[in-house]
């Protein structure tokens, strides 16, 4: 496994499911143009990640922990963000 291409995959999981929790949170929010761009990018994330794991299955454990990364970092950024919001 080169581990560029392994950190390159976790890099790409870890943008795709934050964008995947922003994506959420802008369809709860009716935000249509926002949430439509954001699930545009993550497919296009996805595929481009799909392409790499499919040569060696040792790739998907990167991808899982950029999925979990992801969605830790949105949901403290969405913390954060509400927090302002409140003060």
């Amino acid at each position: 496994m080169d581990p560029w291409i392994a950190l390159l995959v976790f890099v790409a999981y870890t943008l795709t499911d934050a964008l995947y929790t922003f994506y959420t949170l802008a369809i709860v929010k009716g935000h249509k143009f926002i949430a439509s761009s954001t699930g545009m990018i993550m497919y296009l994330l996805i595929a481009a990640g799909t392409i790499n794991y499919t040569d060696n299955a040792w790739y998907v454990l990167p991808m899982a922990l950029g999925g979990f990364a992801g969605t830790y970092i949105s949901l403290v950024i969405s913390e954060k963000l509400n927090k302002e919001k409140m003060t």
